[in-house]
């Protein structure tokens, strides 16, 4: 059997939230698809941290493609882990200012304006593989909607053609009528390219709706855990979601 792509054992982490981060284990192979709820912003954040290795765990490991975060010994070793790793997170920096396009073409090159035509093609590929219509490409992205912005996320997520994917609390700015939609092409790409896919999330419409497994976590003893209707029920009633 292969090596998982993501290895977390007997992670602890305190992160100056009311308790420490803690997941006993959690093992991702090649094309998982997983979504684990139980996480606040900042405890899916600070995980998110601790997959890339910019923060390191008080106790345990993480072990990304094979290499434990402990063991990187500099910033080369450190953006070398990174290969393979895609993020679709509301903290990614975008700009509203340069276009649609100019924004998904930002992890492919620096030459912007106009967009550098050897890696254009390309560009046009992950936005339309994103599911961004071509006629918004040209537009400003401060003048478009929630959605657009998350599928301008995925598309960059995709340009290092990663073999894992993290969303990162995908629904929080979303309105309700484009969750599910948005989460089933998220699968299905994520299918399309064989990525296994992590989804941090408290919105069980968004995790049904991109199939695979739910598990919540639970804050005090780190086990993750099949979520069960309750959950589903209760979130359905207060109308959370993120």
């Amino acid at each position: 059997m292969s090596r998982p792509l993501l290895e977390i054992r007997d992670l602890v982490k305190d992160h100056q939230a009311l308790r420490p981060l803690r997941l006993r284990e959690l093992l991702v192979t090649s094309g998982r698809v997983v979504s684990v709820t139980g996480l606040d912003a900042q405890g899916a954040e600070m995980l998110v941290h601790l997959v890339t290795g910019a923060a390191v765990p008080d106790q345990g490991d993480v072990v990304l493609f094979g290499t434990n975060t402990r063991d990187i010994p500099d910033a080369d070793a450190w953006l070398s882990s990174l290969d393979g790793l895609g993020l679709v997170s509301h903290r990614a920096v975008l700009l509203g200012m340069l276009s649609v396009l100019q924004n998904v073409a930002m992890p492919l090159t620096l030459d912007l304006d106009p967009i550098d035509p050897s890696v254009r093609p390309a560009v046009e590929a992950l936005a339309r593989e994103a599911g961004i219509p071509e006629r918004a490409w040209d537009r400003p992205l401060g003048q478009m909607d929630a959605e657009t912005a998350m599928r301008v996320r995925l598309a960059r997520a995709l340009a290092p053609d990663p073999r894992l994917v993290i969303v990162e609390h995908p629904s929080a700015a979303l309105p309700r009528d484009a969750v599910a939609a948005l989460a089933r092409h998220v699968s299905r790409v994520m299918s399309a390219r064989q990525v296994a896919l992590v989804t941090l999330t408290a919105d069980p419409t968004w995790a049904e709706s991109t199939g695979g497994e739910m598990l919540t976590l639970s804050p005090g003893t780190g086990e993750l855990a099949p979520s069960g209707g309750l959950l589903k029920r209760l979130t359905r009633v207060f109308g959370g979601r993120s």
